[in-house]
């Protein structure tokens, strides 16, 4: 999707500065994950590349250098090679700034300037950022940065004073429903509200079919569970098998309706409770990829930490 209703500001923003005298060599395209960043990035990028009367190729652009989470390790780089699956690493290494800059000791391919795309940026090691950081001190004539961001606190703060900030707002509930009827998508209400304006989170949950799962959700916040029938119905709404995707869907959703609930609530008491039931999601969230967690409780421990928040009802684990 490239026509996002988000994005005009930034379009003005960047095309004024590309048709100035002196164009900024660094920018942080900034905001939620989901909003089009990436594909701002892209379309940007060939703009800026563009070379009058110089035909360019529709594909991967060799002026256009994108770097973003690669293999996890030597095995990972190997099935790479070979065209097979491999797992991700989560951060962005200093091996990948490396070869980049590697890169711009050569002259662009088919014009006057190069664009690196970083996405997200505020994934990179600390001796990338650090790495990084002296291509932004002294960039190469002609050469352009545009660093993704969802987080620009986590930045160091030396690469935020190099860069021109682009900020991306999130997108209203009534776009979210449409761009989502528009792929052919149900713009369930309750799943679009717990998107809070992130295209790509309304996309997943609605792939998903999570609306039933939200549901489950907010009645075991604000009821409790007498037993363990909520849990039970939260499990068979995930699935016995729910592959990683379907239960880092489910998890997200659950961190966004539990944070919603905490900025709603006027009960210090319930607000804290919700506030430790986020914090136990996000690092169960952070762990569900990697650990061995046995697929028929995970749903049960997620709705564990949803009944513990709520304002009465039985223990958390029945």
């Amino acid at each position: 999707m490239t026509d996002w209703p988000n994005h005009a500001e930034a379009w003005r923003q960047w095309r004024d500065a590309l048709s100035g005298e002196r164009m900024h060599h660094g920018w942080l395209l900034a905001g939620k994950a989901g909003l089009g960043k990436r594909d701002f990035a892209m379309a940007a990028a060939r703009e800026l590349v563009a070379q009058p009367g110089v035909p360019q190729p529709q594909g991967e652009h060799p002026d256009i250098i994108t770097l973003t989470y690669g293999p996890k390790d030597d095995k990972g780089e190997k099935a790479q090679a070979e065209g097979k699956p491999f797992d991700l690493a989560r951060s962005i290494r200093i091996k990948q700034i490396r070869a980049m800059q590697r890169r711009l000791i050569t002259r662009p391919t088919l014009g006057s300037r190069r664009a690196i795309i970083i996405d997200p940026a505020d994934d990179m090691e600390k001796s990338a950022a650090n790495a990084l950081l002296k291509s932004l001190e002294e960039p190469p004539v002609g050469t352009f940065f545009l660093l993704v961001t969802h987080r620009p606190a986590r930045l160091l703060p030396t690469i935020r004073s190099r860069c021109r900030t682009l900020r991306f707002p999130v997108l209203t509930d009534s776009q979210l429903a449409a761009l989502l009827a528009d792929g052919g998508l149900p713009p369930d209400l309750q799943a679009i509200a717990a998107a809070e304006g992130s295209y790509g989170a309304a996309l997943r949950f609605a792939e998903q079919n999570l609306a039933p799962v939200a549901k489950v959700i907010t009645a075991l916040l604000a009821q409790g569970d007498n037993g363990v029938t909520g849990r039970g119905e939260l499990a068979r709404l995930i699935g016995p098998r729910a592959d990683r995707e379907r239960v880092q869907a489910v998890l997200d959703l659950a961190q966004s309706l539990v944070a919603r609930a905490a900025r709603a609530s006027e009960n210090p008491q319930f607000r804290a409770r919700l506030i430790e039931t986020h914090t136990a999601l996000v690092s169960l969230a952070a762990e569900a990829p990697t650990a061995n967690f046995d697929a028929g409780m995970l749903p049960f421990e997620i709705g564990s930490l949803l009944v513990a928040a709520a304002p009465a009802s039985a223990p958390a684990h029945g």
